[in-house]
């Protein structure tokens, strides 16, 4: 309630005297951070004490809440509540910088350095140190490593890496780790070799904008592990009993999970990436999620870690994820129905797809479910139907240029009817609409500068609308507006 009248009163106009109100709201907000659902919601917190601070004649202070908030100026058509941060040199991150201790003094979870996190354990004898997965970029591991040592300096020297599959964002550090001394001992799934393929192989496009200018795909190249496996294998290091089980999905084909048994720990990687596998890869395994949500079941740890924060957040535990196959499982079956009576793609979302147990099922499934739902639809429509598809699509090969010629040359659309029809669609909300008709004029209006604004507030709008909800498409929109995006309360 603190959050809502601060900031709607910090808005109001000067004559209803709200600002002295306003800034004892948002002052209890800022002291009681805590309590928020993430750190994003600080944003808005310190861009509206910085703009009451600048209506006040208080320069310098608006200037440290407007750094506090991660935005560059005062002059924001949108809000943003989320802690996701766009770099243009280092790329996403999902939090804030922090290092947690999921088990005091033994396990360290080192977060927002980067895209993926980082997990250090301490072994049992208290002599070895053991790594789950690499990270993306050299620089990023270094800085991670680094931040570790300082934090807890007399924790032993690295002695083993484990691999949970072989995405860019979980090897790309190994160089930088493997030139440790000693030299870490590096375990990764037999078959990791097959997913670095992929992962080389894929659209380069997209490199830089999840993990920034610095990223090298020479550095994944790099990636060679030491001592692969094929078959459920226990390991001592230090002491510590350690299981490695190969998984059947479903985000890549080399998944692994590293289960701590006596410890009760499973790190568990990226296996229910909502987007089963990378958008712009042909991979995923939904059978295989299903299948790998059994594994977890069957192993039942009290602590279930992955690849990336907000999937430790979301999918916390062995029972939530068992009703969340049911209701995936039940997903399924609707769309394979769907794609057999010959619906389009779009009809299969707009149908709105809700397991009829879901709302009376366990509550921690209902966000999962609907963060993986859309990525399902389209994964199993993608892996269902050929290059041809039942409403025509794919038949013909036309182009962003050929539907620019039909817009302006055939349908004689001007500049003015185009800006017209765009600010029509953003009044109702259809940004995705927007977006799409200003990226089929092509080049035609590129030298309009009313048009190429217009294009960055609609890909403002689209960043706002997906905020902490899905991160991809919050970057691949970054993108498109050329956005960047500080961490809020740096």
């Amino acid at each position: 309630m603190n959050y809502l009248a601060g900031d709607i009163r910090a808005q109001l106009p000067a004559r209803f005297n709200q600002q002295q109100k306003a800034r004892e709201e948002l002052a209890w907000c800022a002291a009681n951070a805590e309590k928020a659902p993430n750190r994003g919601y600080l944003r808005e917190v310190y861009y509206q004490q910085a703009k009451l601070a600048q209506a006040a004649n208080e320069p310098e202070k608006a200037q440290e809440y407007l750094r506090f908030s991660g935005y560059r100026d005062l002059d924001r058509p949108l809000a943003f509540n989320t802690a996701f941060a766009e770099d243009t040199a280092t790329g996403h991150t999902f939090v804030p910088r922090r290092i947690s201790e999921p088990v005091p003094g033994r396990v360290y979870a080192l977060s927002g350095f980067e895209f993926t996190e980082y997990y250090f354990v301490v072994s049992d004898d208290g002599r070895e140190l053991i790594g789950i997965d690499a990270g993306t970029r050299p620089d990023s591991a270094k800085g991670a490593y680094e931040a570790r040592r300082a934090y807890a300096p007399g924790v032993p020297a690295l002695t083993t890496v484990f691999v949970t599959h072989a995405h860019w964002d979980h090897v790309g550090g190994f160089s930088f780790l493997s030139s440790l001394n000693p030299r870490p001992r590096f375990y990764a799934r037999s078959n990791y070799e097959e997913e670095l393929t992929r992962s080389l192989n894929a659209p380069p496009a997209f490199e830089k904008n999840f993990f920034g200018e610095r990223f090298d795909m020479a550095d994944v190249r790099r990636f060679k592990p030491d001592v692969t496996v094929d078959r459920p294998t226990e390991l001592r290091v230090g002491g510590t009993r350690v299981s490695l089980i190969p998984i059947p999905g479903g985000e890549t084909s080399d998944g692994l999970f590293i289960h701590l048994p006596d410890a009760g720990i499973l790190f568990a990687g990226d296996f229910i990436m909502p987007y089963l596998g990378a958008p712009f890869i042909e991979e995923g395994n939904f059978q295989g999620l299903l299948d790998t949500i059994d594994i977890v079941t069957r192993l039942n740890p009290r602590l279930l870690l992955h690849g990336h924060e907000p999937l430790t957040r979301v999918f916390t535990s062995p029972v939530m994820l068992a009703q969340l196959k049911t209701d995936l499982a039940w997903l399924r079956d609707q769309v394979q129905t769907a794609i057999r009576r010959g619906d389009e793609r779009a009809l299969i979302h707009q149908a709105n797809l809700i397991p009829p147990e879901l709302l009376a099922s366990h509550p921690d499934a209902q966000f999962g479910y609907l963060l993986l739902r859309e990525h399902v639809i389209d994964r199993l429509y993608d892996q269902s139907i050929g290059y041809w598809q039942a409403d025509l699509q794919g038949v013909e090969h036309l182009s962003r240029a050929d539907h620019a010629e039909a817009l302006v040359d055939y349908l004689g659309v001007s500049e003015a009817q185009l800006t017209k029809a765009v600010e029509r669609m953003m009044d109702a909300g259809k940004y995705e609409l927007a977006a799409d008709l200003l990226e089929s004029t092509g080049e035609r209006f590129a030298s309009n500068e009313p048009i190429q604004r217009l294009k960055h507030l609609v890909y403002l709008k689209l960043m706002e609308r997906n905020q902490n909800f899905d991160p991809f498409k919050f970057i691949i929109y970054s993108a498109k507006a050329g956005e960047q995006l500080a961490a809020p309360n740096q």
